[in-house]
């Protein structure tokens, strides 16, 4: 699959799942939702068997056997190819390896902060900060369950990576809020003119980087 292609994190986890033996889509599935790496990868049952298809299609996963059970529909049992191997591997190592530029949510609200009056913005942040402080209190307690039932770390370092994204954004968003509120923000100023008084000219913000303009060679 060329890296082009390499969008949906789904795909990757039905290859992962068929690398350990040949399963029905929707033990997949059930796989995913045991181990909580529905976490980390977003799982729907008609995406599920979309990306099988896409999958033969592409020759890295092939049918193992058709299965049915009295009246219930016939049951496709999947296997991965060789094919699906390499690319399992290659797909799993670029991940790891090569930073990627990603667009969290957040991160676009941010750059439309201006949009909103500073005092809403203050208010909703403050918002944020309370769900981040109840979502890391809970994901603490969760890390105490699997600590005691001694899971090896190995099995749950996508969770303490998410948690640490979190923490970071905490930290983050708090340190932002304190600026707003103080004032200390640079160009905090500026955006409370603009909200403040609607109708009056104010001066745009200044630009920064190449001009979007310019024809680029």
């Amino acid at each position: 699959m060329p890296p082009g292609k390499r969008a949906n994190s789904l795909a990757l986890a039905v290859l992962v799942c068929l690398a350990e033996h040949p399963m029905h889509p929707y033990e997949v599935a059930q796989t995913l939702r045991t181990r909580h790496q529905d976490d980390s990868v977003r799982l729907n049952y008609g995406s599920l068997y979309a990306v099988a298809d896409t999958l033969v299609r592409r020759g890295l996963i092939e049918v193992a056997e058709t299965e049915r059970a009295g009246r219930l529909p016939e049951r496709t049992i999947y296997r991965i190819t060789h094919a699906g191997l390499t690319e399992m591997h290659d797909w799993l190592a670029e991940l790891l390896a090569v930073p990627a530029k990603e667009y969290p949510a957040l991160e676009a609200a941010l750059s439309f902060l201006p949009a909103l009056a500073p005092d809403e913005a203050v208010s909703l942040l403050s918002e944020r900060v309370e769900r981040l402080e109840a979502e890391i209190a809970g994901a603490g307690a969760l890390r105490e369950l699997v600590e005691k039932a001694e899971l090896p770390r190995l099995f749950w370092v996508e969770a303490e990576f998410a948690m640490a994204l979190r923490a970071t954004e905490l930290d983050f968003v708090r340190r932002l809020l304190a600026d707003i509120e103080a004032g200390t923000l640079d160009g905090v100023s500026w955006w409370r003119r603009v909200h403040e008084h609607p109708d009056m000219p104010v001066p745009l913000p200044p630009t920064w980087g190449p001009d979007p303009n310019e024809v680029q060679p």
